[in-house]
């Protein structure tokens, strides 16, 4: 597994830790991520938007907020979030341990 630390990914605080489950040979073009996502206290994803393509998180441990396209709502380990194509979303980590989630990009 590839892991990498991304600074001020989309325009958020801090960095991203992204821990890649399946390399590019292994989604098959079908797919543009599959990774575990760390997100340290403090730390942000902050908004974008996918289009040509959806994404779905799903919280393993740790609190947020989410932005779900300009929609702000809590989020916690057990959530899941969805964005569909031509949406964006954003995710901080409000809390005081690591918010952990797994992060899926689709692709139409």
């Amino acid at each position: 597994m590839k892991i990498r630390r991304e600074e001020h990914m989309a325009g958020g605080n801090g960095h991203v830790i992204i821990k890649e489950i399946l390399d590019a040979e292994q989604l098959n073009g079908k797919c543009g991520l599959y990774a575990q996502v760390t997100l340290e206290p403090g730390c942000s994803l902050g908004y974008h938007e996918h289009h040509g393509e959806s994404e779905t998180y799903y919280i393993l441990q740790g609190q947020g907020e989410y932005n779900d396209n300009g929609t702000y709502r809590p989020v916690k380990a057990g959530d899941i979030t969805f964005t569909p194509d031509n949406h964006g979303h954003a995710l901080a980590n409000t809390g005081n341990t690591d918010l952990v989630f797994m992060a899926l990009i689709i692709k139409d």
